[in-house]
């Protein structure tokens, strides 16, 4: 197998090449970075808010599942075809279209009077995420002062921030009413929508045109289709336990809900800045996804155990946020570090297929639990994640190979290699 020629894994840091802080950035990138911020409140914008539209639109779980299915099905369809658009109209444009897009269907999908129309509505927002999401990290590494692991530590805690933010906004709009979290993300994103229009310089398209065959051909390099398939079945996990946690929690207000994923969130984006970085350079890459994949497949085999615990599925949650924020920093890292293709189509890819995989984790686990208990989507997503450590395990000499240019020895090679050390 050849090996295309690249810079070694970045490791994170937080401060830049230059010995700057990682804060001394240009305003073109702090207005896309807040962009991202409230584009990714869109993940749990709804999750305090499921059972009141459940209640509100006289609609099963597994109905209102489908906010989360839609979103995300488009949403992952959509990347195919965002490298083919900023390539020919700029990535400023594609961010703005994205901008708009969003700020339009979370208006609309807040006027609807049924589920089916919400969930329509929810998709065009995930056709909007995908032009701004896939376009604003390769925009944030282009425009970055520093490394790309900064660049990339700088995304993931917008996407942090972002997450925590949604069901607490989610909790103190919907108290009021289940329409007030749409109108409120249209009214941030048009906020967004301008600071990009405004700080971010034109930036006309540039280099090859990609087509819509690119992700898919980057899809045929064995470290990028490996970390697709991971990232598949931690999503199938982290969906899982966005749709599937409020149900478990029936004595719950909305508020509460919205606390609890707060603290969810809030831990994801703080373990994504501080603790990815940490465990990479004390473990490495690989061994770390290893670790952080298997100890949130045990947490979700927990909460499955004490579902009936109000107390215990709290805590399962709230842990859950620290294991996902390193899952999502050290795999962004490493499908950007050792895709042998532009970042902008190994981004299109991975991003596809984690989404439209990660899609039917929310419908599946309401299903269950409609059918078979509350404690059952919890052993669904555990299973789903613990087939993602395997291949993870399995496919972890080819990432490493990928990442830094040369094979990570076997347990056996290494004893071997000691052995003839001694017996020199």
């Amino acid at each position: 197998m050849t090996t295309a020629t690249h810079d070694p894994a970045p490791t994170a840091s937080t401060t830049t090449e230059e010995g700057g802080s990682i804060l001394h950035q240009p305003r073109a990138v702090w207005a896309v970075a807040f962009a991202c911020v409230i584009a990714f409140m869109g993940i749990g914008l709804v999750d305090p808010i499921l059972k009141e539209i459940a209640a509100k639109l006289d609609a099963s779980p597994s109905q209102v599942s489908l906010l989360f299915t839609s979103y995300m099905a488009v949403m992952g369809v959509s990347m195919l075809v965002t490298g083919v658009i900023s390539t020919r109209i700029g990535p400023k444009r594609t961010l703005l279209i994205g901008l708009a897009i969003i700020i339009v269907s979370a208006a609309l999908a807040g006027m609807s009077d049924s589920v089916g129309a919400v969930i329509g509505f929810r998709a065009g927002w995930g056709l909007g995420n995908a032009l701004f999401i896939a376009t604003a990290l390769s925009t944030i590494v282009s425009a970055s002062r520093g490394s790309l692991a900064q660049a990339i530590i700088l995304f993931e805690a917008a996407l942090g921030l972002g997450i925590a933010s949604g069901p607490l906004l989610g909790g103190l709009l919907g108290e009021h009413s289940w329409r007030g979290p749409f109108f409120g993300v249209s009214v941030l994103m048009t906020i967004a929508l301008v600071a990009t229009a405004w700080f971010l310089p034109t930036t006309p398209a540039t280099g090859r045109r990609t087509s819509l065959a690119d992700p898919f051909r980057a899809l045929r390099h064995p470290a990028l289709a490996v970390l697709a398939v991971v990232a598949v079945c931690y999503n199938l996990g982290f969906f899982t336990l966005l749709a599937a946690g409020p149900f478990a929690l029936p004595e719950l207000g909305i508020m509460q809900i919205g606390w609890v994923f707060f603290g969810w969130g809030l831990l994801l984006a703080v373990t994504s800045v501080l603790a990815a970085p940490a465990l990479q350079r004390a473990l490495g890459t690989v061994p770390a996804l290893v670790a952080a994949l298997a100890l949130f497949s045990l947490d979700l085999f927990v909460i499955g155990i004490g579902a009936a615990h109000p107390g215990l599925v709290i805590t399962g949650i709230v842990a859950a946020g620290g294991f996902l924020g390193v899952i999502n920093t050290l795999v962004t890292e490493a499908v950007m570090g050792s895709a042998p293709v532009e970042r902008p189509v190994a981004s299109a890819a991975y991003s596809f297929v984690r989404f439209t995989g990660g899609a039917v984790g929310p419908y599946v686990a309401l299903k269950l639990a409609e059918n078979q208990g509350v404690d059952t989507p919890f052993w669904f997503g555990g299973i789903a994640v613990a087939i993602g450590v395997v291949v993870m395990a399995a496919g972890a000499r080819t990432v490493h190979t990928a990442l830094h240019g040369d094979p990570e020895p076997t347990p056996l090679e290494e004893a071997e290699a000691e052995l003839v050390g001694d017996a020199g």
